[in-house]
């Protein structure tokens, strides 16, 4: 399979006589869910689903099932969420089902070896960045705040280390000048999903051959956490803008205004702004802009402490910045 994703012609002639797959898919968030939907209407076998255990959200505490659990109940699937892979009652589960693979799609948690070890064919995961760039939980966030260009989603064979494994495929994707980490994922999710099936298909077809990711090029997206997302307003504007859409909608850029948090939604760089310092704040007819190390950004959305996501100039009439008060303090 070439980086554009397609099969060759000899993988798609081959895929008319060859048996499908007996599949197991792992998954837990809302990405994750258009590859099931693509495999559910593939010539593969979906036979259960294995996603993460029911959690305790939101200010009530009550207890939610995951995006992929909601989907799987939908399709009267039976679903596996054990607290760890590792549990010796799921190796059980997995032998029993007697599955010929387990695509993956941001299930959660680590795999052990003895599980990777029991599918014929193995676990395939599809991860969103074209490996080895971007190994890691976050792998849209870190291209939109490195500023890349362009990214993409590979298929690749799970082994032990972290996101390794040979590359059975990619697809290309380009990052739009104000693309938000929310944007980019949902066209990767649906993009991805065709790949997967496809990597399925060819596997089946024994026409695909994954590939040793190349060692130069290798870089790492760890999760990024509430902290991480605070704004520096000390960085540049252009930098500032790609961070705080990297990290939209989550875990949600944020600063603070007069000791309290505010939620930040994406900016925009302003070329020929005001002389202003980082965090200090001017109101006028061209919107609330704030100051940066370099340049200045027009705030979109904000959300104050404890109330809704409004624009940015409605809060500025509320909260009537006095001149040279900042954010960020």
């Amino acid at each position: 399979m070439g980086r554009d994703g397609r099969l060759s012609a000899g993988a798609a002639a081959g895929r008319q006589s060859e048996p499908t797959l007996r599949i197991l898919f792992a998954g837990t968030p809302a990405p994750a869910v258009p590859s099931l939907e693509a495999l559910l209407t593939s010539d593969h076998e979906v036979v259960a689903v294995l996603t993460r255990p029911d959690a305790r959200s939101g200010r009530g505490r009550t207890t939610s099932r995951s995006p992929v659990a909601e989907r799987a109940d939908a399709a009267g699937l039976p679903i596996l969420q054990p607290r760890s892979p590792r549990e010796p009652e799921f190796l059980d589960q997995l032998a029993e089902l007697a599955v010929d693979c387990v695509p993956v799609v941001a299930y959660g948690a680590l795999v052990p070896q003895a599980a990777l070890d029991l599918p014929v064919h193995g676990w395939v995961n599809l991860h969103f960045s074209l490996l080895p760039a971007w190994r890691g939980a976050a792998p849209v966030q870190h291209a939109i705040m490195a500023g890349d260009e362009i990214t993409g989603a590979s298929t690749f064979r799970l082994e032990a280390g972290l996101d390794t494994g040979p590359v059975y495929g990619t697809i290309t994707e380009a990052i739009g000048p104000r693309d938000t980490a929310g944007d980019l994922l949902g066209r990767l999710a649906v993009s991805g999903a065709g790949l997967l099936v496809a990597t399925l298909d060819g596997i089946s077809a024994n026409t695909l051959v994954a590939e040793p990711q190349p060692a130069e090029g290798i870089s790492l997206a760890p999760k990024v956490e509430t902290a991480d997302a605070r704004v520096d307003w000390s960085l540049p504007s252009h930098v500032v803008d790609r961070r705080v859409r990297g990290v939209t909608p989550a875990p949600g850029a944020w600063t603070t205004w007069r000791g309290d948090r505010l939620r930040v939604g994406p900016v925009v760089p302003v070329a020929d702004g005001p002389d202003l310092a980082p965090g200090e704040l001017a109101t006028g007819p061209t919107g609330v802009l704030v100051g940066t190390g370099r340049g200045a950004a027009r705030l979109g959305d904000v959300q104050p402490a404890g109330k809704r996501m409004l624009p940015a100039a409605d809060w500025a009439r509320g909260a009537r910045p006095q001149p040279g008060e900042r954010v960020g303090q």
